[in-house]
């Protein structure tokens, strides 16, 4: 790319070049979607272990574009307390890592997009430029022209639980766009119809559109997805096409900016599910 700064555009696509990507450009025109999966959702054990990757890809779940990357990982455990990933790595198609369930209960995995994304044009030439709000008044030229600037607020999640599931990992935040599960992540079963509520700033979510996808579509032609609308109480059900992993998105735009640089903002949520059979 020609007259981008280089700091904003390394090599190594990061999270929050790609979330940024994902909130411009409409979900039907996606080449490549975001997602954290685990290698399982619900383990019994003392000290069992989850492996995860992080990733974009062309097919859902099928390793083909760039990885993650984990510097923004947060995990929330059964007791509120935050935990660490383990044996972190970052390859070409994916970043892994691994997770010791040392708690019983639920846990909470989210990879958190919080910046800011201008663009502008100096001298006349069109200039792009992402980063964090103290960055941006020494990166981006006082003399700037056509500024905009717009403040991302991104989260990929997915959740993981040792034994019977809990709720304390599961409170939201009040920031963004956030599940507020009815029906708990970790006890979705095909032929059962799952109960969420989408919230943003805390408050739930209006005629937001939720997109659900099964895993898998690097094997069928049809990408079968689920288009559902939120309620007046944010809430949206979900009825399941069959067992197995899913994806699921939804991404709001409005003027409610928390940052005084920013006209607008965009916030997307991302989520792996994994639904089992009866």
């Amino acid at each position: 790319m020609k007259n981008l700064p280089i700091r904003s555009f390394a090599p190594r696509f990061s999270l929050h070049l790609l979330l940024c990507a994902a909130l411009i450009t409409p979900l039907a025109a996606q080449a490549h979607r975001t997602f954290l999966l685990p290698s399982a959702t619900v383990v019994a054990g003392n000290t069992p272990w989850v492996s995860f990757d992080a990733a974009a890809a062309t097919d859902l779940f099928y390793f083909d574009h760039v990885p993650l990357q984990l510097d923004s990982l947060v995990i929330a455990t059964p007791d509120g307390s935050a935990a660490k990933a383990e044996n972190a790595s970052t390859g070409k198609y994916r970043s892994s890592f691994d997770l010791r369930l040392s708690q019983k209960g639920t846990y909470k995995l989210s990879l958190l997009n919080q910046n800011l994304f201008a663009n502008y044009k100096e001298q006349g030439v069109a200039k792009r430029w992402r980063g964090t709000a103290e960055a941006m008044a020494k990166e981006i030229p006082a003399n700037a022209e056509e500024l905009q600037v717009t403040q991302m607020q991104g989260r990929i999640e997915t959740f993981v639980s040792n034994g019977k599931p809990g709720k304390k990992a599961l409170e939201v935040t009040g920031k963004g766009l956030e599940l507020d599960p009815i029906t708990h992540p970790n006890d979705l079963m095909a032929g059962e119809a799952a109960q969420f509520r989408l919230l943003l700033d805390g408050k739930p979510a209006v005629a937001v559109k939720v997109t659900v996808i099964a895993g898998g579509i690097r094997y069928r032609q049809n990408l079968g997805e689920q288009i559902i609308s939120t309620d007046a109480d944010g809430k949206f059900s979900v009825n399941w096409q069959g067992a197995g992993m899913y994806w699921m998105e939804a991404s709001v735009s409005d003027k409610n900016t928390t940052l005084p640089a920013a006209k607008e903002r965009r916030a997307n949520y991302v989520a792996t599910l994994e639904v089992l059979p009866q």
